[in-house]
């Protein structure tokens, strides 16, 4: 691995950050005080994006996108982790599982995602099941050549803004020597479609203006040209597209704790008590010499990760160790930031306290640390057969 970024890397990361500070930061009060994003100006970040060149730019070129690697996309994640989620997701990324696509469903879903002219959004979460996603009680029976839906999601990112969701649901069973294990099916569902309903989800303390939604299924049929992927295919389509997602959680870690870290650094240089800046108190020092350690380590454990990808070697324990380590970095330079900021770090006059309370989801989503721990210790445990 090249541990210097090449002049196109240097390139990207100057860009997005650039459009990170000047589109994204000026609207982040605004979404955070209201909980919404203006349609307008989630318009011009789209429209500001495609401009760029950077919409859909984890996609091939072959289909329209910029095509780049997983390192460069990685990077690109990076800079967008400064930023607000709500009003970053309008930078435009659709879910590379959409590469699934056969057919008309490529005209249909496909190239407008990449073109901008659709948003999706990715449906697995329910109440009853989370990591567990085999748990899932949302399931399709065929009925008359469609398939009839019933059960519910939720926790769904995007849903809001998105024209159709990839929804995965139980289409059977089977019994095994450890019991009934259900078949899963990635199905394409317009928004619109008759027994379909996307209605608001919780209020969440992190990522204000990033809504997770809700999704009801009440007899919504489904033809066959809406399965993604074979039918009962879901954990093929999963395994094959949607593993690398949690490179996307650890790196926009990375990005975020560089920015927290910032605040931290200019304040204990900046504010004095007993006649000093607090950084020359040890107390201080010594935590800002640890936030930097750590940031970094996390940086390179996750760019790594995606490196292994582009060199098509196996990296499903080293991005489950970036997700874990990222995350939970996270959580502790967000605390010493506002432990160094002291009382104010608490007040919404500084964005301390929104990047601490934005820090706590990421150590939950795409997988919880626990589950990035069973990884893991499983893809090490299993060669020796334990």
């Amino acid at each position: 691995m090249d541990f210097g970024l090449s002049d196109e890397q240097e390139m990207i990361v100057s860009t997005v950050r650039s459009f990170v500070e000047n589109e994204i930061y000026p609207h982040e009060a605004l979404v955070e005080r209201t909980g919404e994003v203006p349609r307008e100006i989630a318009f011009e970040i789209k429209r500001k994006t495609i401009a760029l060149g950077f919409y859909a730019c984890n996609f091939p070129e072959a289909v329209g996108g910029a095509g780049l690697g997983h390192l460069d996309f990685a990077l690109v994640e990076r800079e967008l982790g400064r930023g607000s989620m709500a009003l970053n997701h309008f930078f435009g990324r659709p879910q590379n599982i959409l590469m699934a696509c056969e057919g008309e469903q490529r005209e249909r879903y496909l190239l407008p995602a990449v073109r901008g002219e659709r948003m999706d959004a990715l449906a697995m979460t329910e109440p009853g099941a989370g990591s567990d996603v085999r748990g899932m009680k949302c399931a399709a029976r065929r009925e008359g050549g469609d398939w009839v839906v019933n059960g519910t999601k939720h926790f769904i990112s995007g849903a809001d803004h998105a024209d159709f969701m990839i929804v995965f649901i139980a289409t059977g069973e089977d019994d095994t020597p450890k019991g009934p294990k259900k078949r899963i099916t990635a199905f394409l569902v317009d928004r619109g479609t008759p027994g379909f309903t996307i209605r608001d989800g919780y209020r969440s303390v992190s990522h204000r203006g990033y809504k997770n939604m809700i999704l009801e299924f009440d007899d919504c049929r489904l033809p066959d040209a809406q399965v993604l992927g074979e039918v009962d295919g879901g954990f093929a389509v999963m395994n094959t597209w949607l593993y690398a997602t949690r490179i996307t959680v650890a790196t926009m870690s990375v990005g975020r704790a560089r920015r927290v870290f910032d605040y931290a650094l200019n304040y204990a240089a900046e504010r004095e008590q007993f006649g000093q800046p607090i950084g020359k108190f040890q107390g201080v020092g010594f935590q800002i010499a640890d936030m930097i350690t750590e940031i970094d380590a996390a940086d390179w454990l996750t760019l790594s990760a995606a490196w292994r990808l582009d060199q098509g070697l196996p990296a499903n324990r080293e991005i489950a160790s970036a997700k874990l380590y990222a995350t939970e970095m996270l959580a502790r330079v967000t605390d010493a930031t506002l432990q160094i900021y002291g009382g104010m770090g608490l007040m919404d006059d500084f964005p301390i306290e929104r990047f601490w309370r934005d820090a706590r989801v990421e150590r939950i989503w795409d997988g919880t640390s626990e589950i990035q721990r069973h990884i893991i210790s499983r893809e090490l445990l299993r060669p020796l057969g334990a």
